[in-house]
């Protein structure tokens, strides 16, 4: 069975959404996704969308925070893209009717970590993501587009060098569908499975990403793993998300004897970037012998965490923490996939015809380490510049995202590569998590490659969702893993104990391409 559509959207979170209602004004849309239209990691994003449209702020100093948190490896121009076309894009959501905050009428701003001044948006205090996902998928609920649930996309097809359409599951009975289109867009999200502590959902196996490898595209900096430094730690508790918006509010970090360690680690204090937060609290943790630190919100106002974080305020009430009174336990967990397909500064792959937009995608703005809140703004920016490419023949090649210093490094068989076990997702989870996770070293490296390795030749023909999803995640989990061997130096969140400095000779990118038969 084939259909044939102008644009094929792949994925149903914010970036699936958005770029699937803007291309619905310019031809036929299918949009895909493989669980329902609910299932993505925008509904959990509490912090917000950042934004340069404050009083006293400017894109300039967006610009420099942005850098600045990237450690050395974002995009310049990338970047400048970002943040001089933010606020249209933020007119964009209001215009689709995203109720942002407001105080006295003007739309309210908070500060977070690495920011050099409050920028960041929010809607229903820290119920972002579920507000904009709910408005947008809304809007796709009363459009033209033909929504296809609980549908797996399996193949990019690739005729001539371009790809034209894609290979589907359906999961409810088993059936295999083509689908023909002008043009292909994965937004599929990132790949927080790979970890066995993650604030994503159970769909974010990384999918879009290694589609894109198999079809020949490129993927970059797949090595810079982003880790929330506070998620709710409770023994039987999934792993909730402690919006880095609480620091910014004035939360305060402390280990069991209750000291305040962070400016231990950092000048910026409980404001340090991410990286920097989720390996002090790491350092902690060893040092006093626990398996949490704990996040002090009891000194502020009375009533201004129910306020502004209701989320938080409820998930802590439900497991008996009382925030006005008690200190709420957090710990690191997986948050966000910095790398991911490589494409120009118009959302464009190194394959004609296939785009990627939001955490499937590497566009170069986040460097080695995310700033907090740009990831939304970075959907709205590139899923519109698709559109905007889609409806222009341009001759003109843009660049792609970390040009010109790159290190290509393709994976291929290695028969001699040996696991006493066979894959499965929680020794997956845990392999990447004990060697490839925060605090990375050689020997750790080198043996979660060559386990990862063996896997992958283990693996049988997958054949549903879960076989699927498990081979993509050992896919991705390998690349991860050998380009964090190969890069042998510290920066961002990227961190070699063996190595834990910069090294101005790796102020460059890994690149993963997937060799033809006749490279090999």
């Amino acid at each position: 069975m084939t259909s044939q559509y102008d644009y094929i959207v792949i994925g149903s979170g914010i970036a699936g959404l958005y770029t699937a209602l803007l291309a619905k004004e310019h031809g036929s849309v299918l949009l895909v996704t493989k669980g329902s239209i609910d299932d993505c990691n925008t509904k959990l994003a509490q912090g917000g969308i950042a934004a340069a449209i404050g009083h006293r702020d400017s894109p300039e100093l967006h610009y420099k925070d942005t850098i600045a948190a990237g450690d050395g490896l974002c995009d310049k121009a990338m970047v400048r893209i970002l943040v001089e076309e933010a606020a249209a894009r933020i007119a964009d959501l209001v215009n689709f009717g995203v109720p942002f905050d407001t105080v006295d009428g003007e739309v309210s701003l908070t500060l977070e970590a690495a920011h050099s001044l409050p920028r960041i948006l929010h809607a229903g205090g820290d119920a972002t993501g579920e507000h904009i996902e709910l408005t947008l998928s809304e809007q796709v609920h009363h459009s033209h587009i033909e929504l296809v649930e609980n549908c797996l996309a399996t193949r990019i097809i690739v005729e001539n060098g371009r790809a034209v359409g894609l290979e589907t599951l359906d999961d409810s009975d088993g059936s295999r569908l083509e689908y023909r289109g002008r043009l292909v867009i994965l937004a599929t999200g990132g790949a927080g499975q790979l970890y066995k502590t993650t604030t994503n959902p159970a769909v974010a196996t990384g999918d879009g990403i290694v589609l894109a490898y198999e079809a020949g595209a490129e993927i970059m900096d797949i090595e810079f793993f982003q880790f929330h430094p506070t998620a709710l730690h409770l023994m039987g508790v999934r792993p909730f998300l402690i919006s880095e918006a609480v620091r910014g509010e004035g939360g305060t970090l402390r280990n069991k004897l209750g000291h305040s360690f962070m400016k231990d680690y950092s000048d910026k204090g409980d404001l340090a970037p991410r990286d920097v937060a989720a390996r002090a609290i790491v350092f902690e943790m060893e040092k006093t012998g626990t398996d949490n630190v704990f996040l002090d919100v009891t000194h502020l106002p009375p009533g201004m965490v129910a306020t502004r974080f209701p989320q938080i305020y409820r998930v802590c009430a439900e497991n008996g923490i009382d925030v006005k009174r008690d200190l709420i336990p957090v710990s690191p967990a997986a948050h966000y996939t910095v790398g991911g397909v490589r494409v120009n500064s118009w959302g464009e792959s190194t394959i004609p015809g296939l785009f990627a937009a939001g955490e499937t995608a590497c566009t170069g703005v986040h460097g080695a380490n995310r700033l907090a809140s740009n990831s939304l703004l970075e959907v709205l920016v590139f899923a519109r510049r698709i559109i905007e490419r889609t409806l222009e023949d341009k001759k003109d090649d843009a660049p792609y995202a970390g040009d010109p210093d790159l290190v290509y490094h393709s994976p291929g068989k290695n028969k001699a590569a040996q696991a006493d076990d066979k894959p499965e997702l929680a020794s997956l989870q845990q392999l990447l998590w004990d060697k490839a996770g925060i605090i990375r070293q050689k020997e750790g490296l080198s043996e979660a490659v060559e386990r990862l390795v063996a896997w992958q030749e283990m693996l049988e023909q997958p054949n549903n969702r879960h076989s699927y999803e498990l081979k993509n995640l050992v896919a991705l989990g390998r690349m991860l893993a050998e380009a964090a061997l190969v890069r042998e130096e510290s920066r961002g969140a990227h961190y070699r104990a063996d190595f834990p400095h910069h090294a101005a000779s790796w102020q460059k990118h890994i690149v993963f391409r997937c060799l033809k038969e006749e490279e090999r």
